[in-house]
Parts: C-alpha cells; sequence; structure tokens
C-alpha cells in the first residue's frame, strides 16, 4: 500500500494519519467545508473536499468518497470509528472497486452490527449471555410473558441500536408496555429499524470490553481488557486499561471467550468484544464492534502495540507476528474524553469559538487531538475535541498524572467535560475501584461540582492572599 485514505475528520483522522505517514505510506484526507481548516486537513499529503458541513453531504457520501479514491489512485481506505466504520455495504463497495478495505470484511459487520443477529452467530460457542430473549418482539403480551420468566427489572433493547438510543429499563409489568413503545418508536427513528428484544436487566454492571486482534491466516489473539464503566447517557466517558476487578483467571476466561466470538463471524482486523460484568463476577456477551474502539490508546500503552500499524498490516494480508504467550500487561493507562460539552448543564452540547486552547504536554501524557486554537466546534459531529491519556507503572501514578494534565489543558470559549473528569478521578469511588456504570447517577450533579469548583477557588484566593502578605512583608523597609 502506498496511500491511503482516511475517511473521518477531528482526533481520530489525525490519529490514523500519524501511524499511516511513519509507515511511509502517503495520506489522503477528505473534509467538509466546516472543516477546511482542520489540522488533519493540514496534516495529510492530499486533501479534498467531499460535500457541506452536514456530515450526510460530506462524510457519509460512500460513493463519493469512492470516487475520490479512484481520481487520486488510492490503495486503500481506513474508516476510523462513527461515520461509515460499520456499514457493511460501502465496506463491500471498496472492495468492489478494487481499493483495499482496512476493516473486517462485510460480513462481520453484518452479523455483528445487529445484537440479535450477533447472540445467534455466538450461540454455539458456549459464550455467557445475559437471560432474555433472542429474538425481535413487538407483541406486548407476549414481552410481558417473558419479563415474568426472567423477573424483573429487565431491559428493552434495540436490536440494531447504540449509545443507548432505543433502550429502556423496566422496573415493573404496568410499565412495560409504554416503555416498549417509546423504544420502538426510538429504534426506528434513529436507525430506521423499530426491532427490539428483552433481557435481564443487570442492576450493578460495570462495563469491560477486550480487544482483540485475528489476521487472514487464522491466527487470533487478545490483547487484554479496557473498563469502560463511567458514563453518561450510556456513552463513555472515563477508561481504563486494566480493570481493578479482573484477577488472572477471569482475564483469560474472558480473553478466550473474546476470541470465541471473533471467531463466530471469521472477524479479520482489530475487533472489540464487549462484556457486561456483574457484582457476582460473571459475565455476559453484550456485543462487538467491528472497528478501532475511541478507547484504544490505553490498550496501546500497556501492551505497546500500535493497533492502527497492526490494522494496516492485516489489511495488508501479513501474519500477525505475535504470540498470545508473549503479550503482558506493563503498567496502567487512563483516558478522559474531553468533549465541548457543559456538565454543569446536564452535559449539553457547547459550541462556539476556542478562544484558548493549550494541550498538556510530558512524558507518558498523550491527547489524540482535533482541534487548534481560534478555531469553531461545530454543531454538525460529534462534540469531542480530544482524548487525554496518561500512562504511569501503577494506577495510582497514572491517575495523579491524569490530574495534572487536566489542570494543564487550557480551553476558553466553550464549556467541556475536563472539570467532570477531575470530579472522576478525584472521587473515592472510582479511586478505590469501587464503582459501575451508575457512577454518574449516584455520585454526580452539577451542584457538587460548582461546591467542588467555589471551594477551590476559596483555597485558590487564600493562597494568593498568603502570598502576597509574606511579599509585602519581605518588601517592608526596617525602621531604624
Amino acid at each position: 500500500m502506498k496511500k491511503i485514505l482516511v475517511a473521518n475528520r477531528g482526533e481520530i483522522a489525525l490519529r490514523l494519519m500519524k501511524t499511516i505517514q511513519k509507515m511511509g505510506i502517503k495520506t489522503v484526507a477528505i473534509f467538509s467545508t466546516a472543516d477546511r481548516n482542520a489540522p488533519h486537513v493540514k496534516f495529510a499529503d492530499e486533501a479534498v473536499c467531499v460535500g457541506e458541513a452536514p456530515s450526510n453531504e460530506s462524510y457519509l457520501k460512500g460513493d463519493k468518497i469512492i470516487e475520490v479514491a479512484k481520481d487520486l489512485g488510492v490503495d486503500g481506505i481506513h474508516p476510523g470509528y462513527g461515520f461509515l466504520s460499520e456499514n457493511a455495504n460501502f465496506a463491500e463497495n471498496v472492495e468492489k472497486n478494487g481499493i483495499t478495505w482496512i476493516g473486517p470484511g462485510s460480513k462481520a459487520i453484518k452479523i455483528m452490527g445487529s445484537k440479535l443477529a450477533a447472540k445467534d452467530a455466538v450461540k454455539a460457542y458456549d459464550i455467557p449471555m445475559v437471560p432474555g430473549i433472542d429474538k425481535a418482539i413487538t407483541n406486548v403480551d407476549k414481552a410481558k410473558e417473558i419479563a415474568r420468566k426472567i423477573g424483573f427489572p429487565i431491559l428493552i433493547k434495540a436490536s440494531a441500536g447504540g449509545g443507548g438510543k432505543g433502550m429502556r429499563i423496566v422496573e415493573e409489568e404496568k410499565d412495560l408496555e409504554d416503555q416498549m413503545k417509546r423504544a420502538i418508536s426510538e429504534a426506528e427513528s434513529a436507525f430506521g429499524d423499530g426491532a427490539v428484544f428483552i433481557e435481564k436487566y443487570v442492576s450493578s454492571p460495570r462495563h469491560i470490553e477486550i480487544q482483540v486482534l485475528a489476521d487472514s491466516h487464522g491466527n487470533y489473539f487478545h490483547l487484554f481488557e479496557r473498563e469502560c464503566s463511567i458514563q453518561r447517557r450510556h456513552q463513555k466517558v472515563v477508561e481504563e486499561a486494566p480493570s481493578v476487578v479482573l484477577d488472572y483467571k477471569l482475564r483469560k476466561q474472558m480473553g478466550k471467550a473474546a476470541v470465541k466470538v471473533a471467531k463466530a463471524c471469521d472477524y479479520v482486523g482489530a475487533g472489540t468484544v464487549e462484556f457486561l460484568f456483574d457484582e457476582h463476577k460473571n459475565f455476559y456477551f453484550l456485543e462487538m464492534n467491528t472497528r478501532l474502539q475511541v478507547e484504544h490508546p490505553v490498550t496501546e500503552y500497556i501492551t505497546g502495540i500500535d493497533l492502527v500499524e497492526q490494522q494496516v498490516k492485516i489489511a495488508r494480508g501479513e501474519k500477525l507476528n505475535l504470540l498470545q504467550e508473549d503479550l503482558k500487561i506493563r503498567g496502567h493507562a487512563v483516558e478522559l474524553r474531553v468533549y465541548a460539552e457543559d456538565p454543569m448543564d446536564n452535559f449539553m452540547p457547547s459550541v462556539g469559538k476556542l478562544k484558548k486552547y493549550t494541550i498538556p504536554k510530558g512524558v507518558n501524557i498523550r491527547v489524540d487531538n482535533g482541534f487548534e486554537e481560534g478555531m469553531e466546534v461545530p454543531i454538525y459531529y460529534d462534540p469531542m475535541l480530544s482524548k487525554l491519556i496518561t500512562y504511569g507503572k501503577t494506577r495510582e501514578e497514572a491517575i495523579q498524572l491524569m490530574l495534572k494534565a487536566i489542570h494543564e489543558y487550557e480551553v476558553e470559549g466553550l464549556m467541556t467535560t475536563l472539570p467532570f473528569g477531575k470530579f472522576v478521578f478525584e472521587h473515592e469511588a472510582f479511586r478505590s475501584g469501587n464503582f459501575d456504570t451508575h457512577f454518574v447517577k449516584k455520585y454526580y450533579s452539577a451542584e457538587k461540582l460548582e461546591d467542588e469548583i467555589q471551594e477551590e477557588a476559596k483555597l485558590a484566593a487564600l493562597v494568593a492572599l498568603k502570598k502576597y502578605l509574606e511579599d509585602k512583608q519581605q518588601l517592608r523597609i526596617p525602621q531604624n
């Protein structure tokens, strides 16, 4: 491969290009009119505008992207995550046009893109699954019958869903009909598919996922786990590797289960198998993400493996030069997704101009960033500005470095999740490892964050006053 088109924008486009260029391969960026001056556009060897700001007029225009790739003699297309990364038809069209798709085959994307099809595919592999029904359901009476069998609370989930859309927790039977209608309506609106299914609601779950790699020569590996339990609105905000709740035995069991899931759909490339983990240390298959994950840097830190480099090598047909027994966890890494959102206002998007934007630097501090000072943050796309990742020999060291990095990260002109990140990393529940996916619901509120900010402001004022008085004392002219 001599030239790769990155079919994405922002921090992930830039992150991909850095590795691709390091491998001696030229890069092509695509951009919308809103991203004309974005860092990923400036960084690429070539860049082409593919349309107007709305994503359905630019980054989601698969035919246009393929046309650009052919015109520029591109050998491969890397989709990153989001946009067209899990679009089986796009992957198929890329291959049909003689361009290498840097990702799994369309068969795997199709199977794992449907939660019901995924459950069906892994049935024969003895993978633990949450009790429930593995087929789409619309009949309320049937749903009530199933719910009574598995016991309340239950979870209604959209088969084609993600990001919490088409998902409803039902505590009592009387609420089931209304919540089911809402879930079906939301699923139809968000995914064009109203299929929903029912499973037992795990009340205090942790969200643990396993990174897998597979080549076209039949080799499968797992690169250990990531803990992604700190979430808001079912969206991850803080991730870490490894998880504090897994011991050697559990890690091995979950790793083997993840590899089985990958084999169930003849997976090739980098993928992530997600599990729910309950308070009794049982784990259940949730879904597989057939792409690179946002949180992949924490895995790269603890394994020393560049996942994007591996993706490109696999796409070129190379055999993975790895042995499962040689893979080891070294140290600990934590990640904060820095969103342009207001944690004081229910994490509502915060758009505007970055009047000041200074990112932290230093040993074991990594910022996968997509913005520069003076840029406007557009309303058209996901509000993530960057990912802030820190690494340490121990979890405590990684957390302390994260707090230092958050302090040095300066943003003016809009609100970000940096104060929320500080709240999490300082909180006793997180530091002790005694938390689950309900962390935000249990411990966080805008009022608590406001109190914390005010307390820090008072302390800063007292320190400044003390310093002023000391300086004044030193400057006073002695009396004879």
